[in-house]
């Protein structure tokens, strides 16, 4: 859709524009990129997931995940959100509902949800992020070194040097 400029030339859309230029952080990412998957599932706000924690608290959050907010066709109101909760915790939340519906609103800055239906099952979690290696010793960064020392790439040296710190700086229980 590209469309011509007064030169002749082809004016570049505002997608190809926003692709080139400065980095920006994913977080300001998220939304843009996840929305369409997260669309489909009822969540036209995929901030609501990227909040979670900030929005319902973090007791809350540690178990009970959204799965889907669904509404009446037609409407972007009183929608119904679903909740993936842990089974300890559900009791909790019935009880707190009008507080977190408060809480959730609050985010939307409308009434967007009405009620809650929760869910009991195990609440899925990122994988923790693997532990950094320690620092290598003397002499193990010498054997490394020496090991390393007959390659001439300088780009395949520095990534099997950076392998290697990794495999033996890492903590083998």
């Amino acid at each position: 859709m590209a469309r011509q400029d007064h030169d002749g030339g082809k004016e570049k859309s505002v997608a190809e524009q926003q692709r080139r230029g400065s980095m920006r952080a994913i977080a300001a990412e998220v939304p843009r990129i996840a929305g369409p998957v997260l669309g489909k599932r009822g969540f036209a706000e995929a901030q609501l997931v990227a909040h979670w924690p900030a929005i319902i608290g973090e007791d809350i959050a540690e178990g009970a995940m959204p799965e889907k907010l669904a509404f009446a066709r037609g409407e972007r109101r009183d929608g119904t959100l679903h909740l993936r909760v842990a089974p300890a915790l559900a009791t909790e939340i019935q009880h707190r509902e009008p507080v977190l519906l408060e809480r959730i609103n609050a985010f939307f800055g409308y009434r967007a949800v009405a009620r809650l239906v929760l869910k009991q099952g195990p609440i899925e979690r990122p994988a923790a992020p693997a532990p950094r290696p320690r620092p290598l010793r003397p002499p193990e960064r010498q054997q490394l070194d020496r090991r390393l020392s007959d390659i001439e790439d300088p780009a395949l040296r520095a990534a099997l040097q950076r392998l290697g710190e990794a495999v033996i700086g890492a903590d083998r229980k």
